[in-house]
C-alpha cells in the first residue's frame, strides 16, 4: 500500500510538470539530402512596398562638403539624428497619394516601390541639380510586435533590411516551454485589412512559408498550450509536499 502510493504520487508529478520535448524542440522534421549535409529552403525575404503612411528617412551626402546641401532636412538643426526621434523628426512622410514633398522637387511617386527602386528614382532626381552625391534611404517605421507565450513580450525595433520569425522570437527572449509551438499567429496588414497566418515551428516547412521573413507593422502572437494551467508553475507543491508527508506518517503509524 505505501509503495503503491508513493508511485501514484510520484506518477502524479511527472504527469503535471513537465512538457513533453516533442512540444517545444524546433523544426523535427526538417531531411538531409543525400549528396550534402543539409537542405536548400527557397524561402526568400521579399522586397517591402512602401505604402501610404510609411516614414522615410532620405540622407543626401555631398562629396563638397563647402556646398550647401538643400536636400538635407533640418540643416540647421544639429541634435536630430542622434536618437530615434531624431530620424523620425528628419522622415518624409509618404502621403495618402503614395508621394514624399521632396525639397526643389515638389511630390515623387513611391507607394508600391521598394526601398532600392526609391533610392534609384531619388539619386536620378539628385543628380539633376548636383554631381558627387550619395542618397541613402531607409524605412523608419520597421517595427514587430511580440506577444503570448515569450520571456519578453513587446514592439521591438528593427535596425536591418529583413528580419525572419525565428530571429525576432531569439529578440524576444526566446519561447516559454509552455508556448504552442504548432499555434505561431502572424497578423500582417495587407491593403484596407489584415491576414493572419499560422505558422508550426516544429515543422520544417516553416523555412518555405511566405510568413517566415516578418515585414514592418507585423504582430506575432504565441499561443499556450492548453494544459498549462495545470503544468509546473501552478501546481500547488507546497499542498502536495505536505499531504505526502502526513500520508507517510499516518502509514509508518498504522504499521
Amino acid at each position: 500500500m505505501k509503495k503503491l502510493t508513493l508511485y501514484f504520487l510520484l506518477l502524479l508529478i511527472t504527469g503535471t510538470s513537465c512538457v513533453s520535448l516533442k512540444k517545444i524542440k524546433y523544426i523535427q522534421d526538417a531531411t538531409v539530402s543525400q549528396s550534402a549535409d543539409s537542405v536548400v529552403y527557397q524561402a526568400k525575404s521579399p522586397d517591402y512596398l512602401i505604402q501610404p503612411g510609411d516614414h522615410l528617412y532620405i540622407d543626401v551626402k555631398n562629396i563638397d562638403t563647402k556646398s550647401m546641401n538643400p536636400f538635407q532636412t533640418n540643416n540647421n538643426i544639429n541634435y536630430q539624428t542622434s536618437n530615434e526621434a531624431g530620424v523620425y523628426l528628419n522622415s518624409y512622410l509618404v502621403s495618402d497619394s503614395g508621394s514624399i514633398d521632396f525639397p526643389l522637387v515638389g511630390k515623387v511617386f513611391v507607394k508600391g516601390k521598394t526601398i532600392n527602386e526609391v533610392q534609384s528614382t531619388l539619386q536620378q532626381v539628385v543628380n539633376e541639380f548636383f554631381q558627387l552625391t550619395t542618397v541613402s534611404v531607409k524605412l523608419v517605421n520597421f517595427r514587430i510586435s511580440i506577444l503570448g507565450e515569450v520571456s519578453r513580450p513587446g514592439t521591438y525595433m528593427i535596425y536591418q533590411n529583413d528580419l525572419n520569425l525565428l530571429q525576432a522570437i531569439s529578440m524576444a527572449g526566446d519561447l516559454s516551454n509552455y508556448a504552442n509551438r504548432r499555434e505561431i499567429n502572424i497578423i500582417r496588414k495587407h491593403g484596407n485589412g489584415s491576414n493572419v497566418y499560422k505558422v508550426n515551428l516544429l515543422d520544417a516547412g516553416i523555412l518555405n512559408s511566405p510568413a517566415y521573413y516578418l515585414q514592418p507593422g507585423d504582430v506575432v502572437y504565441v499561443e499556450p498550450l492548453k494544459g498549462k494551467n495545470f503544468t509546473f508553475t501552478a501546481f500547488p507543491y507546497a499542498i502536495l509536499f505536505s499531504t505526502i508527508s502526513t500520508t507517510l506518517l499516518i502509514l509508518n503509524f498504522i504499521k
